[in-house]
């Protein structure tokens, strides 16, 4: 009987700790640089901790984002994201960045969500049109034309999409609030998930015809 005690009290505990609406938990040093390899180190948070004496100032240090990449793509945009799994200084930080170039004349970064983290956007070069949908059953569209300088916020796990408004590339800066922020593109989920989503449930969830649905697949399985 004291044992159920004490796990319906932990429970509870549980339940009703602040840790449970964190996003990355907070580091217990003042750095763990992640390293790969699994022989000699402490797990923390999904990577092993480089041992502290062996740490230089190029494990903080990350070059390239400057260099515009190309945007030549279906949807007109190329996002470069810099999450601890390519920079290992970030672990246990809480934060990762990535630059976002935009095609003219309508590239976009089309509708997606991060699971693990709010995102602000940035806008280096050119004019964007940005906003993201709150959830049901309101699903109010919040939405902003963004010059250069301008910032612009995403709540995590808020479907949100920028598309550049001018006759000109353009550039932002996204940062997010966690090391490893995960993203969800709504149309590639959805119409590319793997194995297929049976049309006929996508075609009466969407009010569309399965044969619409299928073209669809087709076209985002080819993607994946």
């Amino acid at each position: 009987m004291k044992t159920l005690h004490f796990l319906v009290a932990f429970v509870l505990l549980a339940s009703a700790s602040p840790l449970a609406f964190a996003s990355d938990p907070g580091p217990l040093q003042d750095f763990c640089v992640g390293i790969n390899n699994t022989g000699n180190g402490v797990f923390v948070n999904g990577k092993f901790c480089k041992d502290p004496g062996l740490v230089i100032a190029n494990d903080f240090f990350f070059q390239g984002l400057n260099i515009p990449r190309p945007t030549n793509n279906q949807v007109g945009s190329t996002v470069t994201l810099i999450n601890v799994e390519q920079f290992l200084g970030l672990n246990t930080l809480g934060v990762a960045i990535a630059r976002i170039d935009y095609a003219p004349n309508g590239g976009e970064n089309p509708p997606h969500m991060h699971p693990r983290a709010s995102e602000i956007l940035l806008v280096m070069q050119g004019t964007l049109f940005v906003g993201f949908v709150t959830s049901n059953p309101n699903n109010t569209l919040f939405s902003k034309v963004l010059n250069q300088g301008d910032l612009f916020v995403f709540p995590q796990g808020m479907i949100h999409f920028q598309v550049n408004l001018g006759r000109t590339n353009a550039v932002a800066f996204a940062s997010f609030g966690s090391q490893n922020p995960g993203l969800i593109t709504v149309a590639n989920a959805v119409f590319g998930s793997n194995p297929r989503i049976n049309p006929f449930i996508l075609a009466r969830a969407f009010q569309l015809n399965p044969n619409v649905v299928k073209n669809l697949q087709a076209k985002f399985w080819n993607n994946n």
